[in-house]
């Protein structure tokens, strides 16, 4: 947020990354709902796509709206061997019917 005069006005960064004023045509409006559209200037900025998770904070300036974080792509090399299980190995068809069970028990 930038003063001009005695109101804050928006500070918006383009496609270089340079700030400049926002125009009043940035100007998101709150609906009954309470959900607010954000300008599509904004969005394509930065980079924000329909689906995107937002984290929401309050500041002493307004609210603050940052992408959630993506955790880091899991490969399967990094958790062998997690979860230990101690006993004979399983066939493919004892491990079909325990995910099975499993699925009966949670629908």
């Amino acid at each position: 947020m930038q003063k001009n005069g005695q109101y804050l006005s928006p500070v918006v960064p383009n496609e270089k990354g340079e700030f400049s004023m926002a125009p009043d045509s940035l100007a998101a409006t709150l609906s009954p709902k309470g959900k607010v559209t954000l300008p599509r200037e904004i969005l394509r900025t930065l980079r924000w796509s329909a689906g995107t998770r937002l984290l929401v904070e309050s500041t002493p300036d307004g609210v603050l709206l940052k992408p959630e974080p993506v955790p880091a792509e899991t490969r399967p090399e990094d958790v062998f061997g997690s979860l230990t299980y101690d006993g004979p190995p399983k066939t493919v068809r004892e491990m079909n019917a325990g995910v099975l069970a499993e699925a009966k028990l949670r629908s």
